[in-house]
C-alpha cells in the first residue's frame, strides 16, 4: 500500500495536532503566515525564526534541513543547524545539509517536537476513494484487496437482491476422487531470479523484485537507464526502432525513434521511477498522465502513447525536429534578440492560455466523485521545456512535457531529485511554488513564463543565485532584479511589463496567461 508521512506534534501549544502527507510535497516551517505546520507567533515562540526549517517529504521518505534559523532545529536532541548570529546577518549564506528522518525520530524548533509516524494510504479500487487507516481491514475482500465502506454497503445490497439459487435435487452420490493440488506457477524476481511469495509480488505490482533488490532499485533502475537492455526490451514490446539519444535529463532519457508501423519519427522518453513502484502508484501516475492526451494545441508538444513496463515508463511524443530552446540560446551567444525571444514567448503563452482552459471530462477524484476537470498545469515551466517544430523563418515554439513532472511527484515515484541539496536551483520557480510544492494556480504558470522570457532575453535568471547561498531561502527573502539592471537596451514598456509581471510578493500580479500575452504585444 502507498505509504504517507505523519508529523504528531507531542510537545508545545499544537500538542495532538497531526499533519499528514501522502503524496510529494515541501514544507517550511515556521511562523511565517506562509507557512504550513505553522507555529503560533507569540511571545512563546519568540525562539522559532518565520521561515525555520524545511521538510522534503516523499512518503515514505522525509528529509529536513535548517534555514539559517537563530536558535537551530534539533533531531533527536543534536542540533543539525543554526546560523552564527556574531558573523552572519544574511540568513541565506547558510546552506546546511538536509537530514534523512526515521520513524519516531523527533525534530525540535523551540519548544514543539514534531515526532515522525508512518502510515498507509489504500485506495479503493472501485471508486478510487481513500480509505480511512481504521477501516482497511474492516473491508478485506482477499490479499492486497480493501474497499471503501460505500462500496461495501453496495456488495451487501446486491447480494441480498440477488435471487436465491433453487434447492438442488438429492441425488445418489457419486464417488468422486480427489483432484490433486494445482501447482502454482512461481514468482520470480526479475533482477536476480529468486522466488517471491505470490502476495508480495502483487503488493509491488510491476516489476515483481525481492526484498534484497528492491533495497537497491534505484541503483538499478539507474544502471537501466541508458542499458542496451533496455533499448531491446522497448524495441521489443512497442515497435519502435531507436534511432539515437536526443539528451538526458532529471526525470529521463529521451531518443529519437522511428514508429515501425507508419514510419514517423517520434521522440521517445524513457523515465525510471526513484523508489519501488507499486500497482497504485503506477496507475496513479498513469492515470495523471491520461489527462495531457486531451492537449491537442500547435503550441503544445503532442503525446502520442505511452505505459509503464518493469518499472520502465515510456512515453512517444511529437517530434520537434528544431530542438530545445535553451540549446538555441548557446548557439545564439547566450540570449535571444527581442524579436525572437518575444516570437517564442507569445507563442508557448497561446499554448499556455490553452492548457489552462481545457476541460477534461470523467474525471475520478480520490474522495469517489467524478467531476469535469478545468485546465492543466504544467509546474515545470523553463526554456529546456520549450521546442522548436520545424526550421527557418516559419518555426514555431511549442511547451513540452505538460503534465509529467506532476504526475510523477503526484504518485510518489521521483524520489528526491528535484528539490534535493544536490539539485537544481528553483530558478524559474515563484514564491509561492517554493512555500507550496504542489502549489497548481495556473498563475504559478505565468510566472514561469515571465521568468523564462527574462532569461531569453538577458541570458541570466531574474534573481541571483550566489554560489553558497541557499536558492530555496533566497527565493523566499529576494524580489526579481529588474532586468534593465541586466540589460539597459530592453525597451522601457517592456522592462515593465517583465518587471511587474516577476512580483510575487504579497501575490502574483498576473494571474492568467492571456493577461501576460496582451500586456506583452501592448509593449511593444
Amino acid at each position: 500500500m502507498p505509504a504517507k508521512v505523519i508529523l504528531k506534534v507531542t510537545e508545545g501549544k499544537l500538542k495532538g495536532k497531526e499533519y499528514v502527507f501522502n503524496e510529494r510535497t515541501i514544507c517550511i516551517v515556521g511562523r511565517g503566515v506562509d507557512c504550513y505546520p505553522r507555529l503560533p507567533d507569540d511571545e512563546d515562540h519568540r525562539t522559532i525564526s518565520r521561515h525555520h526549517c524545511l521538510f522534503d517529504i516523499n512518503p515514505p521518505g522525509i528529509r529536513v534541513r535548517d534555514f539559517g534559523s537563530l536558535n537551530g532545529t534539533y533531531v533527536n536532541g543534536t542540533k543539525i543547524g543554526q546560523r552564527d548570529r556574531a558573523k552572519v546577518i544574511d540568513k541565506s549564506e547558510h546552506f546546511f545539509p538536509e537530514y534523512d528522518l526515521k520513524e519516531g525520530d523527533e525534530v525540535r524548533l523551540g519548544s514543539t517536537i514534531f515526532k515522525l509516524e508512518l502510515g498507509t494510504v489504500e485506495f479503493c479500487p472501485v471508486c478510487s476513494k481513500e480509505i480511512p487507516g481504521d477501516k482497511i481491514q474492516q473491508n478485506k475482500r482477499g490479499a492486497n484487496h480493501y474497499v471503501c465502506d460505500d462500496c461495501a454497503r453496495k456488495e451487501e445490497a446486491v447480494k441480498k437482491a440477488a435471487p436465491k439459487p433453487p434447492e438442488p435435487k438429492q441425488a445418489v452420490p457419486k464417488q468422486v476422487l480427489p483432484k490433486p493440488p494445482t501447482p502454482k506457477p512461481a514468482v520470480n524476481c526479475v533482477q536476480c531470479g529468486k522466488e517471491i511469495p505470490r502476495d508480495v509480488a502483487a503488493a509491488r505490482g510491476d516489476p515483481p523484485v525481492c526484498d534484497n533488490c528492491a533495497s537497491r532499485s534505484e541503483e538499478l533502475l539507474s544502471g537501466l537507464m541508458t542499458s542496451k537492455d533496455v533499448k531491446e526490451r522497448l524495441l521489443e514490446i512497442k515497435g519502435y526502432t531507436i534511432i539515437k539519444e536526443l539528451g538526458k535529463g532529471g526525470m529521463g532519457v529521451v531518443y529519437l525513434a522511428t514508429n515501425n508501423s507508419t514510419v514517423e519519427k517520434v521522440a521517445l522518453k524513457v523515465m525510471l521511477a526513484e523508489v519501488a513502484v507499486n500497482e497504485q502508484s503506477r496507475e496513479r501516475f498513469l492515470r495523471e498522465v491520461d489527462y495531457t492526451r486531451y492537449l491537442k494545441h500547435k503550441n503544445v508538444v503532442q503525446m502520442l502513447d505511452y505505459g509503464s513496463w518493469k518499472g520502465i515508463f515510456y512515453f512517444t511524443l511529437e517530434f520537434c525536429d528544431g530542438g530545445s530552446i535553451d540549446q538555441w540560446m548557446l548557439k545564439m551567444g547566450g540570449k535571444f534578440s527581442i524579436d525572437e525571444a518575444m516570437k517564442i514567448i507569445l507563442q508557448t503563452l497561446d499554448g499556455l492560455d490553452y492548457a489552462h482552459n481545457l476541460e477534461i471530462p470523467n474525471v475520478k477524484l480520490t474522495d469517489g466523485r467524478v467531476m469535469t476537470l478545468k485546465g492543466l498545469v504544467h509546474r515545470d515551466l523553463k526554456p529546456s521545456n520549450f521546442f522548436f517544430y520545424g526550421t527557418g523563418p516559419n518555426r514555431i515554439a511549442k511547451i513540452a512535457d505538460f503534465g509529467l513532472s506532476k504526475a510523477f511527484d503526484a504518485a510518489g515515484l521521483s524520489g528526491y531529485t528535484r528539490t534535493g541539496s544536490a539539485a537544481g536551483t528553483p530558478v524559474f520557480m515563484s514564491r509561492q511554488q517554493v512555500i507550496n510544492f504542489k502549489y497548481s494556480k495556473p498563475e504559478a504558470d505565468v510566472w514561469s513564463m515571465a521568468a523564462s522570457l527574462y532569461y531569453l532575453l538577458t541570458g541570466k535568471f531574474p534573481r541571483d543565485f550566489p554560489k553558497g547561498k541557499d536558492p530555496w531561502y533566497i527565493v523566499l527573502q529576494s524580489r526579481a532584479v529588474p532586468i534593465q539592471k541586466r540589460d539597459p537596451n530592453i525597451p522601457k514598456r517592456l522592462a515593465e511589463v517583465i518587471d511587474e509581471a516577476l512580483i510575487d510578493q504579497p501575490e502574483i500580479r498576473f494571474k492568467t496567461a492571456i493577461g501576460l500575452k496582451r500586456a506583452l504585444e501592448g509593449a511593444l
